[in-house]
C-alpha cells in the first residue's frame, strides 16, 4: 500500500471540521474539484470511504483514526516550524482545539487558558459537550483535549484526575416553600419544575434519584446557557443543580440550599493526544493547576 499523503489528511480533516467539500476548498484556498480529487485519492490508497458525504460532511469509522492523525500532525509540524523559524520569523499561530463541558467553560475553565503564556503562540477552537460525551470528538480525532467524566483513556490518549466538580440544588425562597415544604421527598421531586442544560444532561436526574431513591421524571425545562440557568432559578421558573462556584453569590443573595448538606460531586478528567508536544505540555500544566486550586 502507498504511504499517506500530509496534503490528502489536511484536506480530509477540513472537510470534516468545515462541513462541507466547498467550505474545505475556501479554508484550503482551493477548487472544490481539488479537494474532491484528494479525498478520492486518499479513500483509494485506503480501500475504505473515510467520509460521509452528508450535511455536515463526517468521518466514517474508517475515517476517525486518519482525523486523528491528521491533526496530530499538524499540531507537531506548526510546533517545529515556529521552533526552526525563531520568534522573530512570525512562525504562525498553533490552533488547539479543545472541548470541555459547559460548567467548567462557564467557571474555572478560561482561566486555564490564561495561565499559558503570550509567546507560546496558540489560538484555540473551543467545542462544548456534555461531560459524558466529550471524550467521542476526541475518538473521532476532532479535538486535541478534552475535559471528560470518561476515566478510561480513549485509545492514543493520556488521563489524568482533574478532581471534581460539586453541585448545590438551588431555587428561591419562594420556589422552596411552594414546592418543597416537606423537604426534598420523593412526591415533591417529581412533579417540581426542574431546568436543565439539554437532553444529555443527566446531573439532576442523577441528584433525584440519589434523593428519592429511584428514578423520577419531573416536568423539564431546558436551557442550554449556564448563565441562563442561574438566572432562571433567580425568578423561579424551576430548581436546578447549580456550580458552587456560581451557588455561592446566589446563596448570599436570593437562593437557598434546597438539600444543605447534600451535594453532587462530578468528577472530571483531562484527557489529551499521546504527543511529545511542548503545546499539550504547556496546556495540560495550566489546567492542572486550575483544576488543582478550584475542584474539589
Amino acid at each position: 500500500m502507498n504511504g499517506l499523503d500530509s496534503a490528502q489528511l489536511r484536506t480530509l480533516a477540513a472537510v470534516v471540521s468545515e462541513g462541507s467539500f466547498d467550505a474545505a476548498a475556501r479554508l484550503l484556498h482551493v477548487t472544490p474539484s481539488a479537494v474532491s480529487q484528494r479525498i478520492k485519492a486518499l479513500e483509494e490508497t485506503v480501500g475504505q470511504v473515510l467520509v460521509r458525504r452528508a450535511r455536515p460532511c463526517v468521518a466514517t469509522d474508517a475515517g476517525r483514526p486518519l482525523l486523528r492523525l491528521a491533526g496530530q500532525l499538524t499540531l507537531l509540524e506548526r510546533e517545529a516550524l515556529a521552533e526552526a523559524r525563531g520568534p522573530l520569523a512570525g512562525g504562525g499561530r498553533v490552533r488547539v482545539a479543545v472541548v470541555v463541558n459547559a460548567d467548567s467553560l462557564a467557571t474555572w475553565f478560561p482561566s486555564a487558558l490564561a495561565r499559558l503564556p503570550e509567546l507560546a503562540g496558540l489560538s484555540f477552537d473551543l467545542r462544548q459537550d456534555d461531560q459524558d460525551h466529550t471524550a467521542e470528538l476526541l475518538r473521532d480525532g476532532s479535538v486535541t483535549a478534552a475535559v471528560t467524566a470518561q476515566r478510561e483513556a480513549v485509545q492514543g490518549c493520556r488521563v489524568l484526575r482533574l478532581g471534581a466538580m460539586r453541585y448545590h440544588a438551588l431555587a428561591t425562597p419562594e420556589f422552596a416553600s411552594s414546592h418543597f415544604a416537606d423537604g426534598l421527598t420523593a412526591s415533591a421531586l417529581a412533579v417540581a419544575p426542574l431546568i436543565v442544560f439539554d437532553r444529555k444532561d443527566r446531573v439532576q436526574h442523577r441528584f433525584i434519584r440519589a434523593a428519592a431513591g429511584r428514578p423520577l421524571d419531573p416536568p423539564v425545562h431546558y436551557v442550554p446557557s449556564v448563565p441562563a440557568i442561574s438566572e432562571a432559578v433567580r425568578l423561579g421558573l424551576g430548581w436546578s443543580l447549580v456550580p458552587e462556584q456560581i451557588a455561592e453569590a446566589d446563596l448570599a443573595g436570593c437562593c437557598v440550599d434546597l438539600a444543605p448538606g447534600r451535594h453532587l460531586d462530578v468528577p472530571l478528567h483531562w484527557q489529551h493526544w499521546r504527543l511529545e508536544s511542548d503545546v499539550l505540555n504547556a496546556l495540560t500544566a495550566a489546567v492542572r493547576a486550575v483544576a488543582a486550586e478550584t475542584l474539589r
